[in-house]
């Protein structure tokens, strides 16, 4: 995927780590920061997965490194923190950086069949909000709730014709979103354009209904 002319190299000199990011959502994160500058760390719960998505950023000049992670097991989040820092050691400045969540339009309507699901990303709306507090002002918090992204995850939603209308019919911009939209919003909270941002979470929905 080329840089668009439109877009800048913000992160240079930045190290980003991004958990569950070999596929969809995440992948397009780790592309568009690795596109902005940053060195990327790409990170799955499988080797395959992994090396899959570090030859494709490779491939598209991206500076990046993957690890297995899985992101409920402590001892795996402690091993990926320490091969960033080994690996990017000159790259990491510390009393500084920013910390971005990814929540989902559905934290503003847990409802059912996802409403356990839901429920969690309702949860990081306070997080966000309590970690930006603790951690200021060297940290930045912030998060992102995507609307309805047409990946492996969502493909129930997306399953037949009649399904995919309905979802676009909730947004005012008519159309689903796609990795690459969330990942420009995560750029921007990453890079010194949102210096002044934190404890907030950017909706990216295409105008869905998002308030509690």
């Amino acid at each position: 995927m080329a840089l668009a002319k439109s877009q800048c190299r913000r992160l240079e000199g930045r190290v980003a780590v991004v958990t569950a990011s070999t596929a969809g959502i995440g992948l397009g994160i780790a592309r568009r920061l690795g596109h902005e500058g940053a060195s990327v760390v790409v990170s799955s719960r499988k080797q395959k997965n992994v090396d899959e998505a570090v030859n494709t950023l490779r491939s598209e000049g991206i500076d990046v490194m993957g690890a297995v992670c899985h992101v409920g097991s402590a001892q795996q989040r402690k091993a990926l923190v320490k091969a960033t820092v080994k690996d990017a050691a000159a790259h990491i400045s510390p009393g500084c950086g920013s910390v971005i969540f990814i929540s989902s339009i559905s934290a503003f309507d847990p409802a059912p069949p996802i409403a356990t699901y839901a429920i969690t990303k309702t949860a990081l709306l306070g997080l966000t909000k309590g970690l930006a507090t603790e951690l200021a002002p060297e940290v930045r918090v912030n998060c992102v709730a995507p609307g309805i992204v047409p990946t492996n995850f969502a493909a129930a939603l997306v399953t037949s014709d009649e399904a995919r209308e309905a979802s676009v019919s909730k947004t005012l911009l008519g159309r689903l979103g796609t990795p690459a939209d969330i990942g420009s919003v995560v750029a921007f909270l990453a890079s010194d354009d949102a210096s002044y941002i934190t404890g907030e979470t950017i909706i990216a929905a295409g105008g869905m209904q998002s308030r509690l």
